[in-house]
């Protein structure tokens, strides 16, 4: 769509309707309807070390129940100052130290947890407690209590992604905190993981929600799939191996909102080149490599983490066996019939 030309006397008629709160549809429809996406959101890596010393000065500074949650956001380059990482999601570096009780709240906004570094520290949700380690897919649905604690000698560190950006555009946020910092524990360790995580579900349960009834995908039998699954070496040429994380009840997404994945790379595999219009945020937890995003190469390690925006071209390739977790606005996308991916030479 060509823009169009401007006379003295359109400018006059521009001004004289803007005054009625009225604009001309053709002097803004290139900007609104565009021949490929298009954003302000770009490629760009993080380093979890350098986070981690941010995050140690920031424990000294203020305690996780002053802060509601110490997290440091990470901001994409392109959207600063929107508390965004890709134009529909947001991620942040949560920390909680020893003796930290990051206070039970709830909203409208669903959340999930992947853990980077530390071992034991707690997260309830929904009055099930569960213990994290490194690796860890933790869900807190839409309006489910929720808080954080540590009763470990050593800090924990997890990423936190959420919908905060499409709560926002659709005006639908309600927040509340509780009485108590912490919830009351009304279910045993597992129980969630022990109904549902065993292809098995629950007679006649009805349930309204439309996120997984599993609220913590442990990293062992994450990782155990992921083995079981490479001995076909059945590598798919884009994305090496790579699943999804589900809700048993549906097959669906675990999240209604998130899009969650976990993909392995074995040592030396460089996939073809592949695009979406899902922008997706990469958390790499075992191995080193790099990964190409348009023109720009980023070399990464554990717990490192960086972002694709929308329709950029992205290659991976794994210096060592690589796992990365992954996730994105893509089951939105979907439901929407608005998703679109190219796999190149695939």
């Amino acid at each position: 769509m060509e823009a169009v030309a401007k006379t003295p006397e359109r400018e006059a008629f521009y001004r004289k309707i803007d005054g009625e709160n009225l604009t001309a549809l053709w002097t803004v429809m290139s900007d609104l309807i565009t021949p490929e996406p298009r954003s302000a959101c770009r490629p760009h890596l993080w380093k979890f070390d350098v986070i981690r010393n941010y995050m140690t000065e920031a424990g000294k500074l203020i305690t996780a129940k002053e802060a509601e949650r110490r997290v440091l956001i990470l901001e994409n380059p392109g959207l600063r100052g929107q508390s965004k990482i890709t134009t529909s999601l947001y991620a942040g570096v949560q920390m909680v130290v020893p003796g930290d009780v990051a206070p039970a709240h709830r909203h409208s906004q669903s959340a999930l947890r992947f853990v980077l570094e530390g071992k034991g520290a707690h997260t309830a949700v929904d009055g099930e407690r569960t213990a994290m380690e490194p690796g860890d897919f933790i869900i807190t649905p839409s309006m489910t209590w929720h808080d954080h604690s540590n009763q470990t000698d050593e800090p924990m560190f997890w990423l936190d992604g959420l919908d905060i950006p499409l709560v926002q555009f659709f005006d639908c946020s309600f927040a509340e905190g509780a009485k108590e910092d912490q919830q009351k524990i009304t279910k045993p360790a597992g129980d969630s993981f022990a109904r549902y995580g065993h292809n098995l579900l629950p007679v006649d349960v009805k349930r309204s929600s439309k996120t997984s009834p599993i609220f913590s995908y442990p990293y062992a039998y994450t990782r155990e799939a992921l083995e079981k699954a490479r001995t076909r070496e059945e590598w798919d040429a884009c994305h090496g191996l790579k699943l999804k994380f589900s809700n048993p009840e549906t097959g669906d997404y675990a999240m209604p909102t998130i899009g969650t994945f976990i993909q392995l790379l074995p040592r030396g595999f460089k996939t073809a080149r592949y695009r979406s219009t899902d922008a997706t945020v990469f958390c790499a937890i075992e191995g080193k490599g790099r990964t190409s995003i348009g023109d720009q190469t980023f070399e990464w390690g554990p717990r490192d983490l960086f972002v694709a925006p929308s329709w950029h071209w992205v290659t991976h390739e794994a210096d060592t066996d690589a796992v990365l977790f992954s996730f994105s606005d893509r089951p939105v996308q979907q439901k929407l019939d608005l998703f679109r991916e190219d796999r190149g030479n695939a």
